[in-house]
């Protein structure tokens, strides 16, 4: 192994700012961490934006993630105002936008990652020991106000929640934009089924900024130097010291003690708070942006809810304006109106792209019009009234499914909620993965779909359930979100009928008079049928609508357990129905 040179931190003032390079913040346990400072050029104390993360604080946005910059700045041209976006970098703030306002911004990166020595394993509890240790750091240097705030994405995010838990003294206010906190449930198993987002996501997005990489790694364009530390080790080196996130989460299909030491317990967190959730990122991060603000007991938190990719918005003059009014009010004390601000801001989805903001006071809505639609597995269709008549259907268990639909409407209906489904599932094997998709289209047939979190053709909502982990946690389930405890595999008797209880993540549309209505049903992951656009071909999480959220592990779901047939049973006595938060006008 290289020996690595002594780092040295150094300060310069360029654009507007002074940087310090590589500033040192050592941990318990004697490594030392490196960050980027960025701090206004008059001496003061000011409060501190933080981020800790693996993606490599010297890694320019515009280099390391070339799709997304180009169509992020082609759909927000203000981005590219008022900045000279050299210290642009992924899914955190440009300095640029916040030391003229009289903040300080530090990157930290995380243990093993970018200029950080020590082992890689991501999202860990280490981590979780070094950021309060970093934000404790922060909050009483010299230059410090006292006041921390946390803003990032993603990983950025999740972070947050999970530190505000140990309620870090100098920790004043979070903004976790698009960003889970249930680790099981949110984004590593979908239903008990194994999401293979991190395998994909590990080798585009992890692996290429080990510390180590060194003169192997791209260069940070404002120093010169590796985003990847100062030395350079063999690939060998580089796999023993870091761990195969995919891999590990694979050893763990249960919702374990592994899970629980990566997710947040939502009843912990006090700290104000603005959740930031995505319409489109089912699979990923939504579910835990809602659940953190039902959840969480903070007297101070809000809810806000876009649509567009999962990284636009963050960096726009919405979503910046939204940020500074946040801060401005929680970490400077200015009285600007911020507490008067309702408790939920909602970007309401319509066709074409377009999104209309709405404030509302809870989540969900209470005015929500709780409807059941039944399945009718003789017409294959939607019945606002339960079925009399029993019936099948039956499809190949890893095939397309079926699709149930409601008659064209006949006045306009807006969506907008959690949703859940309850069905009665036989299937030939001892076991079935059920995908469920809630799907629009116009009197042409076309279906619609948006640019979602992660991929531009991105269905209305989904839900998933491997039906042996169908037992329920009856005091933590809502007829709108049932809860289960993926604590326990129970087999099927082939042709025996088991009632499922299905969560969908939460969604918004409004639905034009005219359009159509279904619900499919199948054994696989959506396929957007449609043309693609040249983002979509490009884009490597593009997947024709999962967004790289599939489901296709042959470990996880070997052919002679989860290719039978599956016979869905409804009418009669077996009352199987979506449940719909229709919302009435105001």
């Amino acid at each position: 192994m290289n020996q690595a040179p002594e780092v040295k931190a150094r300060t310069e003032i360029r654009d507007g700012m002074r940087i310090t390079w590589q500033q040192p913040i050592e941990m318990d346990d004697g490594i030392v961490l490196r960050a980027d400072m960025f701090q206004p050029v008059a001496e003061g104390r000011y409060p501190v934006i933080l981020t800790y993360g693996i993606y490599a604080k010297g890694l320019a946005y515009q280099e390391g993630y070339p799709h997304q910059w180009g169509k992020m700045v082609a759909d927000h041209p203000e981005i590219l105002e008022g900045s000279t976006n050299k210290y642009q970098n992924w899914e955190v703030t440009d300095p640029e936008r916040w030391v003229p306002h009289g903040y300080i911004v530090i990157r930290v990166d995380s243990r093993g990652a970018g200029w950080s020595p020590g082992f890689m394993q991501p999202n860990s509890p280490r981590e979780l020991q070094d950021l309060y240790r970093c934000i404790e750091w922060a909050g009483t240097q010299p230059w410090s106000s006292g006041k921390v705030g946390m803003l990032g994405i993603s990983y950025y995010s999740r972070n947050q929640w999970n530190v505000a838990v140990l309620k870090p003294p100098h920790l004043a206010a979070i903004i976790p934009w698009e960003g889970g906190n249930d680790r099981y449930r949110d984004s590593t198993y979908h239903g008990g089924i194994l999401s293979q987002f991190s395998e994909v996501w590990a080798k585009h997005q992890v692996v290429n900024v080990q510390y180590g990489r060194g003169e192997k790694a791209r260069k940070n364009p404002n120093t010169g130097e590796s985003v990847a530390g100062p030395i350079t080790l063999s690939d060998e080196e580089l796999a023993a010291n870091r761990i195969d996130a995919y891999e590990e989460q694979k050893e763990h299909p249960l919702d374990d003690q592994w899970h629980r030491e990566r997710s947040a317990d939502l009843c912990k967190i006090a700290v104000p708070f603005l959740s930031c959730a995505n319409w489109g990122g089912q699979g990923i991060h939504p579910r835990g942006n809602f659940n953190g603000f039902i959840e969480a007991p903070a007297k101070q938190k809000w809810l806000e809810a876009h649509g567009d990719s999962h990284w636009s918005l963050f960096s726009s003059g919405y979503g910046l304006n939204l940020q500074k009014r946040f801060f401005d009010y929680f970490l400077k004390g200015i009285a600007n109106g911020w507490d008067a601000t309702p408790r939920v801001m909602l970007n309401i989805r319509h066709p074409g792209e377009k999104f209309v903001l709405r404030y509302e006071n809870e989540w969900p809505l209470a005015r929500t019009r709780w409807t059941k639609f039944y399945l009718d597995p003789v017409g294959l269709t939607l019945s606002p009234d339960p079925v009399a008549k029993e019936g099948t259907v039956t499809y190949e268990g890893l095939g397309n499914g079926v699709t149930f639909r409601l008659p064209r409407l006949e006045e306009e209906m807006e969506i907008t909620g959690p949703l859940a489904a309850k069905l009665f599932v036989s299937s030939a094997t001892r076991d079935a993965d059920l995908f469920l998709i809630l799907r629009v289209f116009d009197p042409a047939g076309k279906e619609l779909t948006f640019m979602g979190s992660t991929d531009p053709n991105t269905p209305i909502a989904n839900g998933w359930l491997r039906v042996s982990h169908r037992a329920m946690v009856p005091e933590k389930s809502l007829p709108w979100r049932p809860y289960h405890p993926h604590d326990r595999v129970e087999p099927l008797t082939p042709g025996e009928v088991y009632e499922c209880d299905v969560e969908f993540v939460p969604t918004c549309i409004v639905v034009p008079a005219g359009w159509e209505v279904a619900l499919t049903i199948r054994g696989k992951d959506y396929e957007y049928q449609g043309e693609v656009s040249e983002f979509g071909k490009k884009f490597h999480y593009a997947t024709r609508g999962t967004g790289g959220m599939t489901h296709n592990d042959p470990d996880d779901r070997p052919k002679e357990v989860f290719g039978g047939k599956v016979t869905l049973h409804a009418g009669g006595a077996r009352v199987a129905y979506v449940l719909l938060p229709v919302i009435p006008p105001k």
